[in-house]
């Protein structure tokens, strides 16, 4: 599908020189502030038939790119569920809902009208073109935020956005090419539609996250590599049936891995981290292969670098500011967080698999709609994804900086044994915290292996006391693990008191100076 190759050992090493560059951007991106899909999307320019000519992609393919983008947003929207915090997201899921439908509707009409009058085109493709670039990009978003120490409600607002929002932009994108195409289409049916697709989504999302937590604590595998594979099977299973039902299978897979994500499952710490690498292997995979549908003769010209700056700044500076603040008017949000909310809406892949949607469809000005798509969102990237964190300190939305342990746990497969072993970071109002190990009622059968204390390797005995800060390795049978997260969650009376003390304090305090 993708090469001048014939030659399945070329393919290959193409591929592992793919990844190998994707990984050794994300060093670089990481220093130069510049997120690394623009790198990917930039590399994928790089190899195509415009420049080296090294893998050549056309239009006739656009079908099998589209596939794939679909099944790398199912991975990165499932490694983003799983590590969204329910607790903290709980408190904006009505914000974030109203983003991600009204926001990406007022936002799709509003540069509607400015591609009517820039682009000189029909109102139907106009509303196309805004439904497509309508939506905050889940991958993009993702990729920004992870590892940045932006404040955990605006954060979460974000996340939560950018992963319940795909649905309104693909609704959104398909019903405008079914009036361009079929002009005596039921637009009430369209819109009955929608909310079957979300409904079906939410419900099914809900059901398929409680099997795979039931499946993943109750089926005892052969292997602990086993269920990273087990549960993300479940992710494409969700998507699929939830699809084939005619419902959101995107918001469907992400609901599914808040729950998967949220409650105690086995070889949790497993999961995480084989999700994480898959998610970044389908970021780096999808961004090239978007790159490859790009010709830079065509991208890089007077007219659509004219356009496309012109609707960029529409986007940025108007369309998604006026979006944000209507839709989250006397929702408790300062300026400052509305300000940093209105910039954060990055594009990303969903834009541009959404964008060869009217090339499928053989719409009539589909290649510049595209062009200019690709165009806005390597814009959004470069602009807004880069300069993210510089706002949100200069807004002082930063929170404290997130604690990173430097050192790894690798543990051998336990088999059919039905233990545990688990990572956990005191906090500075825990109960336990200032006790000696001896003194701690552990359950039963528990024992703590490793104590990593700034980055120094500390071998506990019965007289060793447990700081704030310490991560604490701990093997425990399945059964006790609830029992062990409780104690170790357990608070200080006192210690609680004051951090509410101190919260209300602040909130007040940001209230004001806004």
């Amino acid at each position: 599908m993708l090469a001048n190759f014939l030659n399945t050992d070329t393919l290959i090493l193409l591929t592992a020189i793919l990844f190998i560059v994707g990984v050794l951007i994300t060093k670089f991106s990481a220093r130069f502030g510049v997120p690394s899909l623009v790198f990917f999307m930039m590399v994928g320019m790089i190899m195509g038939s415009d420049v080296l000519n090294i893998i050549h992609i056309d239009f006739d393919n656009t079908e099998t790119v589209q596939m794939i983008g679909v099944f790398a947003l199912i991975i990165i929207l499932f490694e983003g569920g799983l590590q969204t915090n329910w607790e903290r997201l709980r408190p904006v899921i009505i914000p974030s809902l109203s983003l991600a439908t009204i926001g990406v509707l007022l936002t799709s009409g509003i540069v509607a009208v400015a591609a009517k009058l820039i682009l000189d085109i029909g109102w139907l493709e106009a509303m196309l073109f805004g439904a497509i670039v309508g939506s905050t990009d889940a991958a993009a978003v993702f990729a920004v935020l992870k590892g940045q120490n932006i404040k955990p409600r605006i954060g979460a607002t974000l996340e939560a956005e950018s992963g319940t929002n795909d649905p309104m932009a693909v609704f959104l994108t398909i019903a405008m090419i079914e009036l361009i195409t079929i002009p005596d289409v039921n637009v009430l049916n369209m819109v009955g539609s929608f909310f079957l697709q979300m409904g079906l989504g939410l419900i099914l999302g809900l059901i398929f996250g409680k099997l795979a937590v039931l499946a993943l604590n109750r089926i005892n595998l052969d292997s602990g590599g086993l269920y990273p594979v087990f549960a993300t099977a479940f992710a494409l299973l969700t998507y699929g049936i939830t699809a084939s039902m005619n419902g959101s299978g995107l918001l469907a897979v992400y609901v599914a891995s808040i729950i998967i994500g949220n409650t105690e499952i086995a070889y949790r710490h497993s999961i995480f981290r084989f999700s994480e690498g898959f998610a970044w292997m389908m970021q780096i995979l999808m961004f090239v292969i978007l790159g490859l549908l790009v010709f830079p003769s065509d991208l890089f010209t007077w007219d659509i670098f004219f356009k496309g700056i012109l609707i960029s700044l529409v986007l940025m500076l108007i369309a998604r500011p006026i979006a944000v603040y209507l839709s989250t008017m006397k929702m408790n949000y300062t300026n400052k967080e509305l300000l940093f909310l209105s910039w954060a809406g990055l594009k990303g892949a969903v834009p541009i698999v959404l964008a060869t949607f009217p090339l499928l469809a053989n719409i009539e000005g589909s290649q510049q709609i595209f062009n200019l798509v690709f165009f806005i969102v390597l814009t959004s990237c470069l602009i807004q994804g880069s300069t993210i964190t510089i706002l949100a300190e200069k807004l002082g939305l930063t929170g404290p900086e997130k604690t990173i342990p430097m050192h790894s746990l690798e543990l051998i497969s336990l088999g059919k044994a039905d233990v545990e072993m688990i990572e956990y970071e005191m906090e500075s109002g825990a109960a336990i915290v200032g006790k000696r190990l001896i003194d701690i009622p552990f359950p039963e059968g528990s024992l703590v292996n490793a104590i990593i204390r700034n980055d120094k390797l500390i071998t506990p005995t019965g007289n060793t006391v447990i700081n704030p800060g310490d991560f604490l390795y701990i093997l425990t049978s399945r059964k006790n693990k609830h029992q062990l997260k409780q104690l170790l969650q357990e608070k200080n009376n006192l210690s609680d008191e004051l951090s509410r003390h101190e919260f209300s304090h602040k909130q007040k305090k940001e209230r004001t100076s806004s």
